[in-house]
This record gives C-alpha cells, structure tokens and sequence, in this order.
C-alpha cells in the first residue's frame, strides 16, 4: 500500500516529521517496507532563459544562456522548439540525476557548443509522457528557488506492508485513523453527505441468483447526466503517479483514486455504451468478456459478472469491460459501488489469473457500512472534476450491517502480554480505534466497527490494545532458571540423524537430497515395487513407488554428475526408505556411494602413483564411520560376506549386531545393477538403519567416567596362523581377541599370503596382537601363557595352526 504524505494529512492533521510518522507506523504494526523523500528532486531548480541563439552547426538546436539565482548564467545547449528567452522552466545541473531519462549529467560538447546542465521538460521530471518541449511556467516565480516545491514533487512516498488481517488500511483513510489513535495527530471530518439527485437512474438493475447462494451482497448505482471526461487535475494525477499508476482520464482516475482514498473500489460504465438494464448474476457457460486489459476471458457459473441486453459488460469485483468503458466521448456515466462475496471474488481472480486493485481489497473484505457514501464521494468527484447532473442513486439487495459484539475482560490484556495497561486507558484506545466498548464491570460488550472483519474475539481486542499502547513498553524479562540440568530437547533419532550428516561429511562426502519416489522397476531392483507403495497420483511416469532403498537415486545422481565430467564423487543421503504403507514401515537410513577414485584419501589422477578405484573396503569404512556416529557398538558388529542382490556377491557384505539384528549393508554394486540402472564406471556403496542401533542404556549420573590410563608399558605380539582359503581374516581376528578381553587390547591383519609351500587350498594370515597390562608387568611366563591360550583359540574356531 502506497500513499504520500500530503495524501495522508488530507485525512490526519498532524505537525509530525516524516521520520516520525514512519517510526509510529512501523510500532503501530504497519511496517514501512520503502520510503522515497524525493530527495532526488532537490537539485532541479527554477530558472529563466535570458538568450536563446541559434547553434552555429546545427538547424535544431539553441544556445540558452540561463539564469538559476547563482550568479553568472549558464550556457545551456537544448533542441526544444518552444526554448526561447523569457522562458521560465526547470533547470538541472551538471552532476543531477535526471529520473525520467535515467541519466546523471555531466559537462559535454554538443556539436563543439559546451553545455552545463539541461532544461527540462515534464517527462524528464516524471511528472507525464509530455516531451515535445521544456517545461513552460507561467506566472511570477522566485529564480533559484526550488522546483520541486512549486510543482509538488517533494511530497514523499511511503509504501507499507499490509497483512491480509487488515483490509481498512487498503485506503488512506485507515491509516490516518491508526496514527490518531496512535497519538500523532487528529483525525479530520471525512463523512461525504449525499449528492442529491432529480429524477431516478433510467438505467434498471437487477439481482438474479435464483436458488444459488447470492455472489453479491448491495448494489448502489446512479447515473451522471452532462458530464466533460477531461483530463484529472494536477494533484490526482501526481498523486496516483507517485503510488505507481498511470493517469488516464478525469473518470477513470476518480475511481483509482477513491479506490485507495477510502479502500473503497468503484467502477463507471459509459452509460452510451449500455444497451438496457444492468443485471448482476452469475456467468454462463460459453460466455466470454473483453476486459480493460485488452484480453478476453471465459466465464462460468462460479464467476459473477454484470450484464445488460447484449451480454457480459464486467467481471464483478474485478475488472471492467472493454465495451463499456469511459473514453474522451463520455457525456454520460454510471457510478456503481457494490459489495461481493469475498471469497468468491478471491476463486474468481485465481481462476483468471487477474490481480487488480478491486480484487485486493474486495477478497479481503472492504467496509459493508461504506458502500453507499463511497458512491456519493465519487458522484462528489464527477460533479466536482467533470460537471454534470446527477439522477437518484438505486440501491438494491443491500441491508445495514450488524456490528459484532465481543466480550472483553479487561484482564486479558495483562495475562496475554504481562504489561498492566490502565483498564481506562485500554477502552480508550479502543474508542480512539472506532470500536465501541460499553459497560462499568471487569467485562465489557466491546462493537466491532464495520471496516474491522479480522476482529472476532478478545485476545483481537488485545492485539489492538497493545499495538497502540507500544509493544516496546513490554520489559524483558528473564526466563526462570531451573535448579536441575534440564533434560535433552533432541530426541534419539534426530541426534543420529546430525551425527552420521556431519560423520559422512568430513569423510569428504556431500550430501544430496533426492525425491523419495522412484520409478516400478527402480523400485523393484532394490527390493520393493509393492502394491501398497504405488503412487494414486505420481508427479511423474518416472516417480510411481516410494523408495525402498535411498541407493538408486544417489546411482542416478552419481551418474549424471558423470555425463556433465565429474566422474569422481562420493555422494550420501540421510532420509527415509519404505518398506510397506505402515508407520512401522517407514525408516531411517543412511546411504552413500562412492564412483570412479573418489576414496577417502582424495580422487583423480596423481603423478606419483596409480589412482586406485574405489573397493568394497571403502563402502564397509563408510558403514562403520556411520554406524559409530550413531553410537552402534562398532567393536562387536559381526560381518557376513555376501548381502542383497543389487551388490556383487563376492565383494559386499551385511553388518549384524547378534545373529537377528541387521545394521547394514555395503559392497560393489553388481554389474546387472549397474547396466539396469544405466550407470557406469565402478561404483560401491552403503546403506545402514539408523533405527536398527539400539538404544544406549541411559546412565544413572551425567557425570563421565574418570579418564583411565595404565602406567604399564604396552607390548605387540605377531602370529601367522595357517589355514584353509576359505576362512575369513575376521574369524582369526575375532578368536584372537578373545583369548583374553582385558589384556588384548586390539588384532589387526598385516599380512596374508598363499603359495605351493602351504599346500593346496592354504593361506597364511598374519595377525599383530596389542597387549597392554593394567595391573602390573606382564613376565615372560604371562606373555607366552597368553600366547598359547591365542593359538588354541584360532585353533578351535578356525582349524588354524602356527605357521612354521
């Protein structure tokens, strides 16, 4: 909503700054989004041409020497026809931005003249579209004075942000009434007696909505007799200039200018151009309207339009139509003011796709009680601007509006905002406001004014109270501190979530957030491609199941960050997969793949060394890394070779936490996967549950357990234990570990090798065992007795023996 200052003082008479009237609105709740002090009018000044003579090089163009109250003249080039001298005009100087030509001028050569400013015309100053000359006063002037100020360009322009909750604000008057309430001014009379009238309107109207709910709710129409379709005065015109529109004609203008005068929109037909009476119904199916804005729209019976003899005139609420619109030759107008259904017009201008002024305030509910003065206003206007006679108004299918009564305890405003505002006070603010409380007790019958639809209860009556007693007289106060550590807001789930985002992030993996539709045979690769998950409705052929898995469309993302030549990436999605259509259905998971050499320790090429591609083994550290940001138990995970289908089934595993618990699964994706997928290059991911990681046992204290270290040397221990090809490294790791928890601190494998002097089907993997001692100092009988309880442990689990 945008208006100027002196707009605003037509309606509030006040001494406040502009400084001040934006700072009351924006406390008040009217936030000012964008204020223009017109500062960039400042440098145009006053001026008069003392010489125009001819340029020596050129037909068109003058030399002015101009008089701007500085002292010396100065020269001017200009190519207007109408420069002469005497000529008192509008003069920018050198270093002015000039806003109708978008241009900061700046001494140059015109045809080898000098010039040193410009003299400007009115669309220079946008002030209209004149540019056939400069700009010519007439009448005594000060030279050197400012121009702005003689021709009302320095009256500023302040825009603000309306909710939808605020519909009397769409018109000045509204405002104006705020900041009187506010405190910055008094409001001035803006009632509009009625205009009178001899003999009726020879133009009928009609409501017909048969059965149907009615669209329109009062009608007020009068015809003006007589009437010059001039162009608006100067004042209407800067002023809805100043709010972005355009002046058209001293009619149509008025309408523009009522419209955000009052909030009230109005609309004029060219009584000429209607053929009979006027009938208010709704649209027919086949029915069409060429609009004002030159184009044509289909209507229907959810539209209500007004018609006459020859069919649609106007989109009711809206926007009018072509064939009936005011042009120079209007000698006889048809003022009308109607109530619509808001929400009909709000379906109305979405279903066209037409935004205009009338729908904004009519969706949002304008004042019912205004209808009828809105319409003697503009009659006022008309006979005022353009002559004319006006006949007796017709007003059909309106009724006195009821005022809402709340029930306001007065109470309520200390207990909804904890400031005690004096109960006189609070009634009188809303008085100041239009309301109309009544009643001596703690609990008062508050009337809601009729410009006021958003008010429909006590904690709104609060809201104004507030608004207008200042929000910035609430004290902070500090929030009550607990005596007890307060217990987590995070619940499991969202803390594991963060944990495995930031975990599979600084293993230099970014993140992607896919849709969580797939296509049948995406879904069925990886597992699902059930019924219950198919799509009612899917956005898309390529987007009909939920996902099974989040895998396909991390290889899909993979493989066309490779089409556009970013072959090596590591990607990982945090998100939900879908099992069946349950609650229990529905988990938690954390996937990722790797493509092309994209490992931990970096990707592409080196100079140094061959660029390994990514393994198996970099898709089981991704698993791991997850898991142990989850909080899983990683050191007594269980990992089986072989896993789902989509992995090759001799490069992928599952992680299990017992023999039932499954956290997860990794591998090198098969290649029938791949070519089904249309995804090359070698690629090898993960997926774990995150729901699957059992709940950690809540402690009985917060407190941390005290750091542990032993004071006793540390020792490592190497075997090579013999066994058959098929036995996984693990188990020995595993059996070895468990010869002795406390003192075995860690097994890693450093070495496997097989070769004809083990035997046919033989290997040898070689194991480094850390011993560290908490106690005391291990002896040498000790070490080999825990030697000899590692050997007889692989040996039970794994058939191995010491290598010799």
């Amino acid at each position: 909503m945008k208006f100027t200052l002196s707009w605003l003082k037509e309606h509030l008479d006040t001494e406040a700054t502009l400084d001040e009237i934006t700072e009351a609105l924006n406390m008040i709740g009217l936030e000012v989004e964008a204020v223009d002090d017109k500062s960039a009018f400042k440098p145009f000044v006053i001026a008069k041409v003392l010489t125009a003579e001819q340029h020596p090089d050129a037909d068109r163009l003058r030399v002015l020497s101009v008089d701007t109250g500085s002292g010396d003249p100065v020269q001017v080039v200009c190519g207007a026809p109408n420069a002469r001298a005497g000529l008192i005009g509008a003069f920018a100087p050198t270093g002015t931005y000039v806003p109708g030509i978008d241009l900061t001028l700046s001494v140059g050569k015109i045809r080898g003249v000098e010039s040193h400013g410009m003299m400007c015309s009115e669309r220079e100053l946008q002030m209209s579209d004149e540019h056939d000359g400069i700009i010519d006063l007439e009448g005594e002037f000060e030279i050197g004075g400012s121009f702005a100020a003689q021709a009302g360009l320095d009256d500023p322009m302040i825009e603000i942000g309306l909710t939808p909750n605020r519909p009397d604000c769409t018109g000045v008057r509204g405002i104006a009434r705020d900041l009187a309430a506010y405190g910055l001014g008094t409001m001035k009379d803006g009632h509009t007696p009625p205009a009178g009238g001899t003999g009726p309107c020879p133009v009928g109207l009609t409501l017909e909505f048969g059965d149907t709910q009615p669209l329109c709710l009062g009608f007020a129409l009068r015809m003006v007799r007589g009437v010059e379709n001039r162009q608006s005065p100067r004042w209407m015109q800067q002023r809805l200039t100043a709010i972005g529109l355009r002046p058209i004609n001293a009619l149509v203008d008025i309408t523009n200018y009522v419209t955000f005068d009052r909030g009230r929109p109005l609309h004029v037909f060219d009584a000429a151009k209607v053929n009979g009476n006027l009938v208010v119904r709704r649209g027919r199916e086949g029915e069409s309207v060429l609009a004002l804005d030159e184009r044509e729209y289909a209507v229907n019976s959810d539209i209500c339009v007004i018609s006459d003899d020859h069919g649609v005139e106007s989109i009711a609420g809206i926007m009018g139509g072509e064939g009936s619109g005011c042009d120079e030759n209007t000698t006889d107008v048809l003022i009308e003011s109607a109530l619509w259904d808001p929400y009909n017009i709000a379906r109305t201008g979405r279903d066209l796709g037409i935004i205009t002024d009338a729908r904004y305030r009519f969706e949002r509910g304008v004042d019912p009680a205004y209808m009828a003065e809105g319409m003697e206003l503009a009659t006022r206007l008309v006979l005022e601007l353009c002559g004319g006679e006006p006949t007796q108004p017709i007003i059909t299918g309106y009724s006195e509006p009821e005022m809402k009564v709340v029930e306001f305890p007065v109470s309520e405003v200390k207990r909804l905002t904890g400031i005690d505002v004096p109960r006189d006070e609070s009634l009188d603010i809303l008085r100041r406001l239009g309301f109309e409380p009544s009643g001596d007790g703690e609990i008062v019958d508050v009337k809601v004014p009729t410009w006021r639809p958003d008010v429909d209860g006590k904690a709104d009556l609060v809201e104004e109270v507030m608004r207008i007693y200042g929000v910035n007289r609430i004290d902070p106060q500090p929030l009550p501190r607990n005596t007890v550590v307060g217990e987590r807001i995070l619940t499991t789930l969202q803390i594991r979530t963060r944990a495995v985002r930031r975990a599979l992030a600084a293993r230099g993996m970014m993140e992607a957030v896919n849709w969580s539709f797939v296509s049948a045979e995406q879904a069925e690769l990886f597992g699902g491609g059930s019924d219950a998950l198919k799509l009612a409705n899917p956005i898309a052929a390529e987007m009909s199941d939920m996902r099974p898995s989040l895998l396909p469309g991390l290889l899909a993302s993979a493989q066309r960050n490779a089409d556009k030549g970013h072959g090596d990436l590591s990607l990982f999605e945090v998100s939900d997969t879908y099992s069946d259509d349950s609650y229990a259905g529905q988990h938690r998971v954390a996937a990722g793949i790797r493509r092309g050499t994209a490992r931990l320790d970096g990707a592409g090429r080196h100079w140094n060394s061959a660029s390994p591609s990514v393994s198996v083994f970099d898709a089981k550290a991704d698993a791991l890394a997850a898991l142990e940001a989850c909080g899983a138990p990683v050191g007594r995970v269980q990992i089986e070779a072989g896993g789902p289908g989509w992995y090759h089934p001799g490069r992928s595993g599952t992680i299990k936490l017992g023999p039932k618990v499954v956290l997860g699964t990794f591998g090198e994706f098969h290649p029938k996967t791949l070519d089904k997928m249309d995804v090359s290059g070698p690629v090898c991911g993960f997926e774990v549950d995150i729901d699957a990681v059992p709940e950690p046992k809540r402690k009985a204290t917060r407190t941390k357990t005290p750091l542990e270290i032993s004071p006793f040397q540390a020792l490592k221990r190497d075997f090579a234990f013999v066994v058959e090809s098929s036995v996984a490294a693990g188990e020995i790791v595993k059996s070895a570990a468990a010869a002795d928890k406390k003192l075995i601190s860690n097994v890693s494998v450093f070495d496997i090798f097989e070769g004809s002097s083990l035997g046919e089907g033989k290997k040898s993997v070689a194991i480094e065992v850390d011993i560290q001692p908490t106690d005391r100092t291990l002896t040498d009988a000790d070490l080999e007795a825990l030697a000899d309880q590692i050997v007889e442990n692989v040996g039970k689990k794994t058939g191995g023996v010491l290598r010799g």
